[in-house]
């Protein structure tokens, strides 16, 4: 597959209770902020919120998916995490191809997520391998 600089592919997905559920069964995470309502109430953020490693998993989902697509690995992966995302935020995660390596089948990709209100939650870069299909 042809790549430019420029070329960009979405997943959007709404966060609710099972995934946050289930991710807490894939990772162990029961920090109070994601699973006590009360604990999260009167916290900073008033409100239960999505693990960030979850929300920042549906970039994952847009490269492995979307662009550069099946067969793609990650390299390397920078976050930062900007705003809380609460469950029943649908999440929007968009990479864009920055750089193009010319003597390995290798992407520099920006990576961004976006909540329904198109605020920033989770930036950051990504290398990754794509398979050269011939």
């Amino acid at each position: 597959m042809k790549f430019q600089v420029g070329d960009s592919a979405s997943y959007t997905q709404t966060l609710s209770e099972a995934h946050v559920t289930l991710f807490i069964g894939a990772v162990g995470d029961t920090n109070p902020l994601h699973v006590d309502a009360e604990y999260a109430r009167r916290s900073r953020f008033g409100a239960r919120i999505a693990q960030g490693i979850l929300v920042a998993g549906l970039i994952s989902t847009a490269i492995g998916t979307k662009l550069p697509g099946p067969g793609a690995i990650y390299l390397g992966q920078s976050l930062r995490f900007l705003k809380p995302t609460y469950l029943g935020d649908t999440i929007t995660a968009t990479v864009t191809v920055r750089a193009i390596r010319p003597d390995k089948p290798i992407l520099s990709l920006e990576t961004l997520c976006t909540n329904q209100k198109g605020e920033r939650v989770v930036e950051g870069e990504a290398t990754v391998l794509y398979e050269e299909v011939l």
